[in-house]
């Protein structure tokens, strides 16, 4: 992962836009992308930040608050599904969540339920030793 850019050259993009300067031609006279200097401009208009957000994913999940009633749940039904969960917390608890993120929640906890197809039985092997 790259780093991210200086503070410094951020500000001197964002005093040339408020100058007057297009947000193409400041990209172009500092070296940057175009749509990162608007990215930087239309946030610094809406927040009036500056500085760099921290990079990466969030270490915790907006689940965790919820992991009580998650786990309840799968006591409840073993065998939920993450779309059912993902209700469920919808209606119950008004959390909006894609079944990708309750999948990550479980998964960090070591929480797995893998269905099995049934298999017909064989009529040519045995099934059971007492058949003998």
């Amino acid at each position: 992962m790259t780093r991210s850019l200086s503070t410094d050259l951020r500000r001197r993009v964002l005093a040339a836009i408020e100058d007057g300067v297009s947000t193409r031609e400041a990209a172009r006279r500092f070296r940057i992308g175009i749509s990162t200097a608007g990215a930087w401009y239309r946030r610094y208009r809406e927040t009036g930040e500056t500085e760099a957000r921290k990079q990466g994913q969030p270490s915790r999940s907006k689940l965790d608050v919820h992991e009580a009633f998650i786990l309840g749940l799968i006591e409840e039904a073993p065998d939920i599904t993450l779309t059912e969960i993902r209700e469920r917390l919808a209606i119950e608890r008004g959390v909006r969540a894609a079944p990708s993120t309750v999948w990550l929640f479980l998964d960090r906890r070591g929480i797995t339920f893998k269905k099995r197809r049934r298999t017909p039985l064989s009529n040519s092997a045995r099934t059971s030793c007492a058949a003998v």
